[in-house]
């Protein structure tokens, strides 16, 4: 017979698995209490390869952007800090619909990207099939939507694309957070290599 306490591992197990949108983000998470504070953004972009200046820059614009509306309560707080069980409510429009409303990763919305998007290579997506799949994507009267939209994927192209191509892969890896563990992991190989040298 299960214990309460195995009862209650098994329910968060099954609440991080049905919330694939909370996996993305946990890796920011750094210190794994479920919140994100802007100094933990700025070490997770800090430790994926990002300059210092660009950490910054986006570790304050998400957190200052996310930290309202996650956060349980009326008022902000001078913090900004992210509730990671909280960020489907963050969920912005004019997106993929790889989330549902709920973070939960939709299959067939992922597999669509390709199969409407990727014409040149059906594994991957160039910056120009990028682009058109932005407009597409696109919802009428939704410019917060499309900037925020326009931004993500240019920024995940500019970190991750292989020779020009955004990977299936890695674009899998962007949802369910495991690209930020392999980024950051090839990162410190990287930085162990220069100090070997």
């Amino acid at each position: 017979m299960a214990t309460s306490a195995s009862k209650s591992k098994d329910i968060v197990c099954q609440n991080q698995v049905e919330n694939m949108l909370a996996q993305h983000v946990a890796f920011f998470d750094r210190n794994h209490d479920g919140i994100i504070y802007p100094w933990e953004t700025y070490q997770g972009f800090r430790a994926i390869g990002c300059s210092a200046f660009t950490s910054l820059a986006v570790g304050v614009g998400i957190n200052v952007a996310l930290s309202f509306i996650t956060r349980p309560g009326k008022f902000p707080s001078p913090l900004f800090p992210i509730v990671v069980q909280n960020i489907p409510k963050a969920k912005h429009g004019s997106d993929t619909g790889v989330y549902d409303a709920e973070g939960r990763f939709v299959q067939e919305k992922f597999d669509e990207i390709f199969s409407r998007h990727a014409h040149l290579n059906k594994n991957g997506l160039n910056i120009l099939e990028v682009q058109l799949m932005l407009m597409a994507n696109r919802k009428k009267d939704d410019l917060i939507g499309s900037i925020v939209a326009f931004a993500e994927w240019n920024f995940l192209y500019y970190l991750a694309n292989n020779k020009g191509l955004l990977e299936k892969n890695t674009i899998r890896g962007m949802y369910d957070g495991t690209l930020f563990q392999q980024m950051e992991a090839d990162q410190k190989s990287a930085n162990k290599r220069k100090e070997d040298k």
